[in-house]
């Protein structure tokens, strides 16, 4: 008698999993099956930072995350898209984080925001518009430049990685 409950169990999860009325994805995404596209357009630099490059590493790590990470494909324009991600860099800093005993800095932090809304492109609201921030630090008595450098790219990682969790999780 357990068997046949056991049984009858299994095959009713088989047939739920089969039906369709289940998605899973093993990168922890369920993308809607309407949604195939996203467009991400250039984040401009509105911060008064001393690298060069941040959109174009923001863009980057954007683009890793979506289209590496789920199905969707890029657009190459809103009006082909099915979601949209946009924004600018907002404000950067690059403060003292820790000093020494003879009042010195020896690590420095970079703060970098972001101010993004993503949207579907066939709702009037967009799904959210929010500010994003992260850091990363440094040692300055390192090489500097690049230090600076490699802790805006752990700033600008953990943005991307907060901006794709919020976009996928509605998912």
């Amino acid at each position: 008698m357990a068997c046949n409950k056991k049984s009858l169990l299994f095959l009713l999860l088989v047939t739920f999993f089969l039906s369709g009325c289940f998605r899973y994805s093993f990168t922890g995404t369920s993308i809607p099956d309407d949604v195939n596209s996203i467009y991400i357009p250039f984040f401009a630099n509105q911060s008064s930072s001393g690298i060069g490059n941040l959109s174009d590493r923001l863009n980057q790590a954007l683009l890793d995350r979506f289209i590496n990470q789920t199905r969707l494909q890029l657009a190459n324009s809103r009006a082909q898209a099915d979601a949209v991600l946009e924004g600018s860099i907002v404000r950067y800093t690059n403060k003292p984080f820790s000093i020494t005993g003879e009042q010195q800095t020896s690590q420095n932090e970079v703060t970098i925001n972001v101010r993004a809304t993503f949207q579907y492109t066939n709702k009037e609201q967009a799904e959210w518009s929010k500010s994003f921030s992260g850091s990363g630090t440094f040692d300055t008595n390192e090489n500097p430049i690049e230090g600076e450098e490699n802790a805006a790219d752990e700033a600008l990682s953990r943005i991307a990685n907060n901006m794709f969790n919020d976009a996928v999780s509605g998912w």
